[in-house]
Formats: C-alpha cells, sequence, structure tokens
C-alpha cells in the first residue's frame, strides 16, 4: 500500500493499488488484522474509483448537452 491519502489518489492510481490489495486478499496468506485493514482500504479505493468516474461522466455530460439536458449536436471524441 502506499502512503499517499486515498482521496488524493487518480483513478489509474486507485485502481493500481485496488488490484494490488484484492491479490493480497486473494492469495489469502495474510493475518487477520492485516486482512481487515486490506480489505477496508480496498473499500476506500473502490469509492475513489465510483467518485472519479462519476466526475468524469459529469464532465461528458457537460459537455454534450445544452443547459436544458438536450444533445448538442456535438461529434464524439475519438482516438482515444
Amino acid at each position: 500500500m502506499t502512503d499517499t491519502p486515498v482521496t488524493e489518489m487518480s483513478f489509474e492510481q486507485a485502481m493500481s493499488e485496488l488490484e494490488k490489495v484484492l491479490g493480497q486478499l486473494e492469495r489469502g496468506d495474510v493475518a487477520l488484522d492485516e486482512s481487515i485493514a486490506l480489505y477496508e482500504r480496498g473499500a476506500a479505493l473502490k469509492k475513489r474509483c465510483e467518485e472519479k468516474l462519476k466526475e468524469a461522466e459529469e464532465k461528458v455530460a457537460a459537455i454534450t448537452l445544452d443547459a436544458d439536458g438536450a444533445p448538442t449536436g456535438t461529434k464524439p471524441v475519438t482516438g482515444l
């Protein structure tokens, strides 16, 4: 686990650490206390990923919808 607070992580950072946490838990070779700490960190990382995805969805909606919520007719970004 990194020392970076979860609330300061990018989506990519949180997802990367979450994958590591899941790997440790799946191996099952950690003590109960550490497993609980890993589970709690994983839950926080999952929440951070969900928050960052929600932010991205809101940005996309703001770009593609007008003030009334109707599509603006803009072309989607390609090549990402």
